[in-house]
């Protein structure tokens, strides 16, 4: 899925040469986005259970708490442990209706054994009790801690998904404790979370997945290519996904912020992660600040994420070479 890399200066000409050029003739580019079968449900594939909403009280940030639901696949057997997968604005992300539908997407591909049978957790941002939950119209920038959690660039929220949250998800799951095991991911500033969940604590999280990534001057996220290139490698995994149409750094009187352009600032991370040798995907596409790329992207993210989960080459493993059945309860 990897597109020919540019330079950013080579980036910077072609997109001054087509300034020049008329734009497409599209009122909305994710139109040509369309939800792949991965994310509905299909005749025969078990269904995982969403359990929920919890809510998790914060010593990270005092006086807020999150609420939280959890995956469990059919194929969860608590003999076995599970691998896991993290959800900023799990709110998002779970939406029956939504342009994700996680768990319609994680019921196929863990049936088809394209993924390992995973625990998912989707969260929401911290907020007071006083304050209202997000909603696919409101993610919470305004009305939560979203902004103060997920683009600050330090430990506090990876203080609330491993100090705070794991410690109660294990006790209630069987989920292995190997950090190869364990994935995080969003979109917008919920994706420069899942990563700076990764980066403070790569010895619980090494997979990342990142949509229209906030790695922006929100709260200095536009730091993270200079910090990656200037620190040791560290063993993640992560993948990219962003468009052409994202929030390009203009203002209203038409001045142009490098700083606030999402889309350079996605380029600008791949190629500092791919410099230091990361294991990195992206895909480019034309989206807007949005969510319509994971129609068609996502299930392709997960199985890229997941590839490396145990297989058996055995030709006469005929449970291996059939689909993943529920567990026997």
């Amino acid at each position: 899925m990897k597109p020919d890399r540019l330079p950013i200066f080579a980036l910077l000409a072609a997109a001054a040469c087509a300034q020049s050029r008329p734009p497409a003739a599209t009122p909305d580019p994710g139109v040509y986005y369309k939800l792949s079968p991965d994310a509905m449900p299909q005749d025969g594939v078990p269904k995982g259970e969403i359990r929920g909403p919890f809510t998790l009280p914060s010593q990270a940030y005092p006086g807020t708490q999150h609420t939280y639901w959890v995956y469990v696949p059919a194929q969860y057997d608590p003999a076995v442990p599970a691998s896991l997968m993290i959800y900023n604005d799990g709110q998002a992300f779970m939406a029956p209706e939504g342009d994700i539908r996680a768990q319609f997407v994680m019921d196929n591909l863990i049936f088809r054994r394209e993924i390992p049978v995973m625990i998912a957790v989707f969260i929401n941002p911290g907020r007071r009790p006083d304050q209202p939950e997000p909603t696919p119209q409101e993610w919470g920038d305004r009305t939560t801690n979203r902004p103060t959690e997920y683009n600050t660039l330090d430990d506090k929220y990876a203080r609330v998904i491993v100090d705070e949250l794991l410690p109660v998800l294990f006790k209630s799951y069987n989920i292995a404790k190997d950090p190869e095991r364990h994935g995080i991911g969003g979109s917008s500033s919920g994706a420069i979370a899942a990563f700076t969940v990764a980066w403070e604590r790569p010895d619980q999280f090494r997979k990342v997945l990142s949509n229209v990534g906030s790695f922006t001057n929100i709260r200095g996220g536009d730091a993270y290519p200079d910090i990656i290139r200037k620190a040791d490698r560290k063993p993640l995994r992560v993948f990219l996904v962003d468009g052409r149409n994202d929030n390009r750094g203009e203002s209203r009187d038409g001045t142009y912020d490098q700083r606030r352009d999402w889309f350079y600032q996605n380029v600008r991370i791949e190629q500092a992660l791919s410099e230091k040798g990361y294991d990195v995907n992206y895909s480019w596409g034309i989206q807007r600040h949005g969510q319509k790329m994971l129609q068609t992207a996502f299930p392709e993210m997960m199985r890229w994420l997941w590839r490396d989960h145990g297989v058996s080459t055995d030709p006469h493993d005929m449970v291996e070479r059939s689909p993943s059945a529920p567990a026997k309860q």
